[in-house]
């Protein structure tokens, strides 16, 4: 059915009308806002500003690196507790495997020593001349003392004269001294040096050459830790220990403690007569008798 030009136009109209209005309503919308619902979207624009604000001053406190920690509360533990706690440490029993552990492992440290010694025995006879059995006799002799005697002991230095530790050997031959040192010449990588000096300090004739020369018999050691232990500044400096220092330290242990110290010292490039007697006046009559009698005898 054809549509007549009349009808279009009437339909036309209306639809131009409608538009426009949609189009009038819709621009006058915005104006149309009541100012309440905008105050109330300001202030919350504002509250989410002054959190933000908040929350990065918070974290800006958190990062600095002087902030005090606070440290923690640790109650103390009550009288039961306490008790409990002793009782249980009284009532603890040591097994058996650890102290078989133990002689085991001080057996394999004697075995040790020994292979140490005889190393080192060899390394003296390469450096002296010396034939393998005279200088094991050498190493494994050892002074007799009396546990409960006084030995007096000479720090002393191998930058001293030769001369001067020769005579020092000689008074401690008769009063049953020994000379240490602090350490060895050349380093502990080196004993040639060492072994030549000792073997200088101790023949009787010092033209002497070869294994069939005439020694003192006088002890000499290198214990570092017997200097750290009394302090010793300067050499040469006389000490009475008790027992034999001549030892290793754990060998000690049944006498006494290793880390024995003299009750005085006394330095000064003296006669030993003399060091003995000036020790003897510091307070250690007892401990020098022995020995300066035996000084003034031979």
């Amino acid at each position: 059915m054809r549509i007549s030009t009349p009808f279009s136009a009437r339909l036309i109209i209306p639809l131009t009308l409608a538009a426009g209005w949609s189009i009038a309503a819709a621009q006058a919308a915005p104006d149309a806002a009541p100012p309440k619902a905008k105050a109330a979207t300001a202030a919350e624009g504002e509250k989410a500003m002054e959190a933000l604000a908040d929350a990065q001053a918070r974290a800006r406190n958190d990062a600095k690196p002087d902030k005090p920690i606070p440290s923690p509360n640790i109650p103390a533990p009550s009288p039961a507790l306490r008790k409990r706690a002793f009782e249980a440490m009284r009532s603890h029993k040591t097994d058996p495997r650890l102290e078989e552990r133990a002689r085991a492992a001080r057996k394999a440290g004697e075995a040790q020593l020994a292979r140490d010694r005889e190393v080192m025995s060899k390394r003296l006879a390469e450096a002296l001349g010396l034939e393998a059995p005279s200088t094991m006799a050498v190493a494994q002799a050892v002074t007799p003392v009396a546990p409960s005697a006084w030995v007096p002991v000479l720090f002393v230095s191998s930058s001293m004269p030769v001369s001067t530790l020769r005579t020092y050997a000689g008074q401690l031959e008769r009063a049953r001294g020994v000379l240490a040192f602090r350490g060895i010449t050349g380093g502990l990588t080196k004993v040639g040096p060492m072994a030549k000096l000792s073997a200088q300090i101790l023949r009787l004739d010092p033209g002497c050459e070869g294994p069939a020369c005439a020694m003192r018999d006088v002890q000499l050691i290198v214990d570092p830790i017997l200097f750290r232990q009394h302090g010793v500044a300067r050499v040469p400096a006389l000490g009475m220990l008790p027992g034999d220092p001549t030892k290793p330290y754990c060998e000690r242990e049944e006498e006494g403690p290793a880390s024995a110290r003299a009750s005085h010292l006394v330095y000064g490039d003296a006669a030993l007569s003399g060091m003995l007697e000036t020790y003897s006046r510091l307070g250690g009559k007892e401990e020098v008798r022995d020995a300066a009698t035996r000084l003034e005898r031979r």
